[in-house]
């Protein structure tokens, strides 16, 4: 499996296999920068991560998984602290999405920065609801996700966006699944 490049939005660098485009706000519904989760991607000591849970791979989670944030801050990431939800944790996944096929050349090429960003809004506040059970304006939760790369887009088949819910303050502490917050 390909080591998956990622680049952040934003001054300081941060990812896993894809580039952290930015993080929506419930009840505003528009992309904020990326410096929050740049932020909480930092792994701030207010949030534990210690050697709790597992390292896997980011092409691994699935919705429901619960992760911390990398203690050590890199431009290239292929795997994230996965652990129990009853634990602090940053994130939780609740949905990936593939990038619709075609069969269309233009379509197989990378859809840019623009592209991937448009892509995914869209894409994680639809499924939002069907997780958290509340729509995300209407939430007082937030979240963002990771796109394709253009690296991992061209190298290998990665084609999907991972959703992600979180928070601006205090650890989640338990899962959002069905938690109307």
């Amino acid at each position: 499996m390909p080591v998956a490049r990622s680049r952040a939005v934003g001054r300081a660098r941060a990812g896993t296999r894809a580039r952290t485009e930015g993080r929506v706000r419930a009840g505003v519904g528009r992309a904020c920068g990326a410096g929050l989760l740049v932020a909480a991607l930092a792994g701030c000591s207010f949030f534990g991560g210690g050697e709790d849970g597992q390292m896997v791979s980011v092409f691994e989670l699935q919705p429901g998984d619960c992760v911390l944030s990398p203690t050590d801050v890199q431009a290239e990431l292929s795997e994230l602290r996965r652990v129990d939800c009853d634990t602090e944790h940053h994130m939780e996944v609740f949905a990936r999405v593939d990038f619709p096929e075609s069969d269309d050349d233009d379509a197989a090429q990378f859809p840019g920065d623009a592209g991937t960003k448009a892509f995914a809004d869209g894409a994680c506040a639809e499924e939002f609801a069907d997780y958290v059970g509340i729509d995300f304006r209407d939430s007082s939760l937030w979240f963002t996700y990771l796109v394709p790369s253009a690296r991992s887009w061209s190298e290998g088949p990665d084609r999907t966006v991972t959703c992600f819910i979180t928070t601006t303050g205090e650890p989640l502490t338990g899962s959002v699944a069905g938690s109307r917050l």
